[in-house]
């Protein structure tokens, strides 16, 4: 397969430097490292606190998600999830996806964008919006199938 192995000049195959999709499909999606609001958050620092100081982080808002949900406040779950899912695609779109493709769970700084897509569908399963649950695992689980067995 041309781009895959070399000999090298060794007299054997060895991997190239090359990574290129071979299977078609749009290289995964890393979002840039944002590292202030998951130490903040890592420190107990309130997630409102949180959100206050970093308003685009997904990570945050999937945070009070959780809390909310936790709480039996589904609709402020909800609310919270939407909005740390539209501050991830924002991210998402700015980092180059182009509305499809792997956003892995294994790079850390796409938890936050992962989180609040688990945390918008479980929501909306809980407010009786099916419509958008199936929708949003779906999407979880194309994103990333690691997330979408972990946070489920």
């Amino acid at each position: 397969m041309p781009g895959v192995l070399s000999h090298a000049g060794s007299g054997r195959l060895e991997p190239m430097a090359n990574h290129e999709n071979l299977l078609g499909g749009p290289a995964p999606t890393h979002l840039p490292d944002d590292p202030e609001p998951r130490e903040l958050l890592a420190s107990g620092t309130a997630p409102a606190e949180v959100a206050k100081k970093y308003p685009a982080s997904s990570l945050v808002w999937a945070q009070l998600a959780d809390d909310a949900f936790e709480a039996g406040s589904v609709v402020e779950s909800y609310a919270y999830a939407r909005t740390g899912y539209h501050r991830g695609l924002d991210a998402l779109r700015r980092a180059g996806w182009k509305g499809h493709g792997p956003v892995p769970f294994e790079h850390e700084p796409n938890r936050g964008f992962l989180r609040a897509l688990h945390a918008l569908g479980r929501a909306a399963q809980a407010i009786g919006e099916e419509d958008e649950y199936e929708r949003c695992t779906a999407f979880l689980r194309d994103s990333s199938p690691t997330a979408a067995d972990t946070l489920s």
